[in-house]
């Protein structure tokens, strides 16, 4: 099997002072700018090979997922392999649409013009992915990138050992291995790769990370996508039934073990929606998991012991009112709610990114969004109330990329919505036709008839009153349309 797509620096491997990337870089900016990926057939065979891999390396892909924080099959389908097909077949069916210049409205300066923009791609692009959901956020932006022309080099975490091998040894055999290539290694090989000047970088990670990705990217004033995390704060409205609302958090809050960045990190509600509220999380909890979570085939672990040692540290917060158990040798944290929290606590102080959610009083929903509002601009923000004045209240007050009203993640799922972040927790959009105008430069174009000079002739000094005048005039007006 060749493995021509993928390159890893290893310790001793590398000559001491070569870079292990620069052929990889080099041969494929080599294929860029001889125009190889510019042609629609081109485009669409890849993403077709795509589509191959994700369903011939189906139960590789199952396996990779559970060797790392143990997902189960369903849960690897429904949020990794389904997604990710959903896009392939989504930008397939539309390509050729996608593709076409857009026409632009001229003045009556231009009338004779011919006005568009052209979607053109950026050129040699990386992209850099988490180990949380490693597949979806990997392969759904190598999705637009594809689309949109651009030749790729695809950095998955070195965390998710298993599904790094799947992509690293059998994704590069389903496309031009001279286009789209596999680069391992950890923070050290990440730093190498980000040496090297790219036409654009797309990172989904931490804020702290997405800063040193930044600050690299400044150096050749790369544009960028950021997709960051932080604090996604959920309020739950008095006038609520509070099975309905904790079977929501519930799920949302412990799917993928809490692992996920767009999950509710903490909940505001009242004292006395906080007494129904919990015992309601209980019966939900149980439901899903059993008397005992850790047994359960639907609660996967921690990611590694790092992580396991952090979140545990945060179990100190507070008052543990439903689970606090843990096993260090299991990497295992049962699904936890905290109560008693104060602002000032460390688990309300920092993204908790696993199976733990605090619970912390406010006085009134004008306490709840001021509370939000002091806080850096979520990646999600969810309120749950019957009255949906009150849903519409915190929509309307706050800001956050992503928004849930009595629901929680699913607009993920949703290709024709945009996907991203907002200040601290990110900027720039994907899904569906964002990521291929994520990935696409627009590019405005103006043609003129080479002829009719004469009637370029007012254009030109020295100006007459009248010629000012009609000038002016015809910059202003916006009536004709190119049809």
């Amino acid at each position: 099997m060749s493995n021509k797509g993928a390159t890893k620096c290893e310790g001793s491997d590398p000559t001491p002072g070569t870079d292990p990337f620069e052929d990889m870089v080099r041969r494929l900016r080599g294929a860029f700018n001889l125009g190889q990926t510019r042609p629609a057939a081109f485009r669409m065979a890849q993403l077709e090979g795509l589509g191959r891999f994700l369903r011939e390396n189906k139960q590789l892909l199952h396996d990779g997922l559970f060797q790392d924080p143990q997902k189960s099959p369903f849960d690897s389908d429904t949020s990794e392999i389904i997604l990710c097909q959903n896009e392939v077949d989504l930008a397939i069916k539309n390509l050729q649409t996608w593709m076409k210049d857009k026409p632009a409205d001229t003045n009556l300066l231009t009338k004779l013009d011919c006005a568009f923009t052209r979607k053109e791609p950026f050129g040699l692009v990386l992209i850099i992915s988490p180990w949380n959901y490693p597949v979806n956020l990997t392969l759904v932006p190598l999705v637009g990138a594809i689309a949109a022309g651009n030749c790729v080099i695809l950095k998955p975490s070195e965390i998710s050992k298993g599904t790094e091998k799947v992509l690293a040894e059998e994704l590069p055999q389903y496309l031009d291995q001279n286009c789209f290539a596999v680069a391992l290694g950890g923070p050290e090989e990440t730093q190498k790769l980000l040496e090297h000047k790219f036409d654009y970088i797309f990172f989904t990670g931490s804020s702290r990370v997405g800063k040193i990705i930044m600050t690299a990217a400044a150096k050749h004033l790369t544009p960028v996508t950021l997709e960051l995390g932080g604090k996604n704060p959920c309020y739950v409205d008095d006038n609520c039934d509070p099975q309905t609302v904790a079977n929501r958090l519930a799920w949302f809050r412990y799917f993928n073990t809490g692992q996920t960045c767009v999950a509710p990190d903490y909940v505001l509600c009242s004292p006395e929606t906080r007494e129904r509220l919990v015992p309601a999380l209980q019966n939900a909890i149980t439901r899903f998991y059993g008397d005992d979570p850790q047994n359960s085939p639907n609660l996967g672990r921690i990611i590694s012991e790092k992580h396991f040692k952090r979140l545990k540290g945060l179990l100190s917060c507070g008052r543990v009112a439903i689970g606090g158990q843990s096993d260090e040798n299991n990497l295992y944290i049962a699904p936890t709610v905290l109560v008693d929290v104060q602002e000032t606590d460390k688990v309300m102080q920092e993204e908790i990114f696993g199976p733990i959610l605090p619970l912390m009083t406010v006085s009134s929903l004008d306490e709840a969004i001021d509370f939000i509002n002091r806080q850096e601009k979520p990646l999600a923000l969810y309120a749950f109330s019957n009255n949906s004045q009150v849903v519409k209240q915190v929509l309307d007050q706050t800001s956050s990329g992503n928004f849930g009203g009595n629901s929680g993640f699913l607009y993920m799922t949703l290709p024709g919505l945009p996907f991203g972040g907002v200040g601290k927790s990110g900027m720039g959009r994907y899904h569906g036709k964002f990521s291929f105008d994520t990935f696409s430069n627009h590019r405005a174009c103006l043609i003129s008839p080479s002829g009719l000079e004469k009637l370029n002739e007012i254009r030109y000094p020295p100006y007459s009153s009248q010629a000012q005048k009609l000038l002016r005039w015809a910059m202003r007006s916006h009536s004709c349309t190119l049809l």
